[in-house]
Formats: structure tokens, C-alpha cells, sequence
């Protein structure tokens, strides 16, 4: 059934579309995974990228109210083929483009192979030109969450300095790499009073990675503690778009210019289709 989807896929598609497909994930809620993406994301298009974000979070979506959106539609629309892909999208900050998920969307391991192919179609016709799809996915090692991650070009980790974000960081990296084969992740530590700071709670990760695991991290950078941020969460909007020279705005920005100097991989990887046909490979390998 894979295969026959993948074929049909190819040839729905006439357009190569070269994206940069990123996974921003955690090991455990709470550190600001979800704030992180949604900035991230609002400081790429401020940059001039075309970025799709797309609500990975099937059971608890929420980027439509961080940026005080109201979409009518979202993803279980598209997959009951009520609506296509095009029509649930809703735009934000800087001509963010959102896809929004629904709470209680089924796990990708539990979709139906009617509802795999409705999702291939929709992102197979979609006429829009894509940079960045970035993909705010579930906190924790829930089998969504591995299937997307598994399907992205490059996984961001989100840690804060907790005990219990480390050890859960590690513990998502462990299943990946020792599961799953992948080798690199880049690491974000979230609310950290300094770079210093920063530094050394990658070290903490990183220590134990190098001793037990066979994967390769980077360090991208922090975000600070910031009450401007604070207060960009309150009003609903990205602290990018409202507050853009605060602390955390600045380090969005900085983050962004990382994100946008990682090379496109070359085809056939790095197109939407084929992050759609991986997607339903890793969700059907899981089931």
C-alpha cells in the first residue's frame, strides 16, 4: 500500500519542489517547544522565507492560539476530505503560513490507508512555493512524534535547564538514534540567563550522548529568559512580531539566520512529497 501511494504521489507531482523539512521536538512539555517553533518560525518569514508551520501536535494543537488565530478548519477536515490542504491554512506574523491540527486527531500510526492517501494528495497538490516546513510536534516519544521526526530532514531539541528536560532529552535522542538511525540533532536550550549558561547545559546532554550514543549535536544557541516574552505569550502574538527588540526576539532572529544557512538537501530528499512518503513509511513501520 505504501509503495502504490509513493507511485501515485510521483506522479501527481510535476513540480520539484526543494523544502527544508524541520522537526522541533522535546523530550518533555513545558520548556517552550511550541514558543520556540512559533518564533522561530515568524523570524524566518520576517526574513523573507516562505514558511509552512504545520500543528503536529494532533492531540493538544495549540499554535492557533499562541498567535491569537481562529481558524475554521484544520487537519481533520483534509483527512475526512471535507476541505483540501489550501483551504485549511491560515496565515500569521509576516506571512507565516499555518497549517492548524485538531485535538483528538488520531495518532499517525492509527490513520486509516484511505485517510494516508488523502494526506499525500493534499500536500502533493499543494500550488504553493514552500522554503521551510517547520513542524511543531508533540512533547515526549509518543509514536506521532517519532514519525515526524523520523520524516524531517533535521530535528531541534528544546531543553531547559531541569533535571527532568535533560534526562527526557536524552532519553527521545537514545530512541531515535538507536531505534530509528538518526544521527544528528540540534540542540536549543530554552530560558537560559546567559550563553554560558546555555553552553553548559549542552554539555550536559552532550556528555552523556557522546559516551552512550553514536550521534552528533549542535549547539544552535538560547533563548534568554525574557518578560518580554512573557508578555508576547499573554497578548497572543510572537514576541518577534510585537517586541522585536527584545532579548528573545534578537536570539529568535539570530536562531533563524542558522536555520536559513543549512543547506536543501538535494533530491530526491528535501522535497514535500517525499517528507509525505516518508511520514507514512515511519507511521506504518510503527503500526
Amino acid at each position: 500500500m505504501a509503495n502504490d501511494q509513493a507511485h501515485g504521489l510521483r506522479q501527481m507531482t510535476n513540480t520539484a519542489r526543494p523544502v527544508k523539512v524541520i522537526a522541533v521536538a522535546s523530550g518533555k512539555g513545558g520548556v517552550g517547544k511550541t514558543n520556540i517553533t512559533v518564533n522561530l518560525g515568524t523570524a524566518l518569514a520576517a526574513q523573507g522565507k516562505q514558511v509552512l508551520l504545520l500543528d503536529a501536535d494532533l492531540g493538544l494543537a495549540n499554535i492557533d492560539v499562541m498567535l491569537g488565530l481562529h481558524p475554521q478548519y484544520n487537519l481533520l477536515h483534509v483527512l475526512d476530505g471535507s476541505k483540501t490542504l489550501e483551504e485549511i491554512i491560515v496565515e500569521g506574523p509576516h506571512g507565516l503560513k499555518v497549517i492548524p491540527a485538531a485535538s483528538g486527531v488520531q495518532k499517525m500510526a492509527e490513520l486509516s490507508p484511505a485517510e494516508h492517501a488523502g494526506l499525500i494528495q493534499a500536500f502533493s497538490e499543494m500550488d504553493q512555493h514552500i522554503d521551510i516546513l517547520l513542524i511543531d510536534s508533540a512533547a515526549g516519544i509518543a509514536d506521532s512524534v517519532v514519525s515526524f521526526t523520523r520524516a524531517a530532514q533535521e530535528v531541534i531539541v528544546v531543553v531547559c535547564d531541569e533535571p527532568a528536560s535533560i534526562t527526557d532529552a536524552y532519553a527521545f535522542i537514545k530512541l531515535l538514534s538507536r531505534e530509528y538511525d538518526v544521527a544528528h540533532f540540534h540542540i536549543i536550550a530554552n530560558m537560559a540567563p546567559n550563553i554560558q549558561e546555555g553552553r553548559e547545559l549542552f554539555n550536559k546532554i552532550s556528555l552523556v550522548c557522546d559516551r552512550f550514543l553514536d550521534v552528533s549535536l549542535d549547539f544552535m544557541g538560547i533563548v534568554p529568559f525574557d518578560n518580554d516574552l512573557r508578555r508576547a505569550v499573554k497578548k497572543q502574538r510572537a514576541v518577534v512580531e510585537y517586541i522585536p527588540r527584545s532579548k528573545s526576539a534578537i536570539a529568535f532572529t539570530h536562531l533563524a539566520k542558522k536555520v536559513d544557512h543549512w543547506p536543501v538537501q538535494k533530491q530526491p530528499r528535501g522535497h514535500m512529497e517525499f517528507f509525505i512518503e516518508r511520514l507514512i513509511q515511519a507511521s506504518l513501520d510503527i503500526a
